[in-house]
């Protein structure tokens, strides 16, 4: 019986079709996780920036009482956001005093173009891609 065994050589059929379904269950569960984490650390760099121009708008208005004739593009200024940053996201601030921070990513973004993530300042919280798990319309955000 030893003899037998000693003179086998590979695998059968069956052993290498249970090792690919069991690599292929493995894959399915793995792949959204990864791909959900990857969502999660892009639209960190949105969060962060959204915080920067958060921050020089709050500065702004300490300093001088007003945001009144504070435009976005003096924010992003004051926020010395990265090149790539400034490259991936285009940003937008909502109401007077802000309500809501928004940044759309542009054709560069690696996720695509489009993406959006903001921060609503009533709920003081942020929502959209790679935040919320069902992305919503921009155009319910701005009515």
């Amino acid at each position: 019986m030893l003899k037998n065994l000693k003179n086998q050589k590979g695998f059968s059929l069956v052993e290498l079709l249970v090792v690919v379904v069991i690599i292929a269950i493995l894959a399915a569960i793995a792949v959204p996780i990864y791909m959900s984490y990857v969502k999660q650390a892009r639209a960190t760099e949105a969060q962060s920036a959204i915080a920067a121009i958060r921050s020089a708008y709050r500065i702004e208005r300490q300093t001088f009482g007003t945001v009144e004739n504070y435009t976005i593009e003096d924010a992003l200024k004051d926020a010395k956001l990265g090149n790539r940053t400034e490259k991936n996201w285009e940003f937008e601030v909502i109401g007077n005093p802000p309500r809501t921070y928004m940044a759309t990513s542009t054709a560069e973004f690696p996720g695509g173009e489009g993406k959006q993530v903001w921060y609503d300042v009533e709920a003081a919280e942020y929502h959209g891609y790679g935040i919320d798990e069902d992305e919503q319309d921009t155009e319910e955000i701005i009515d």
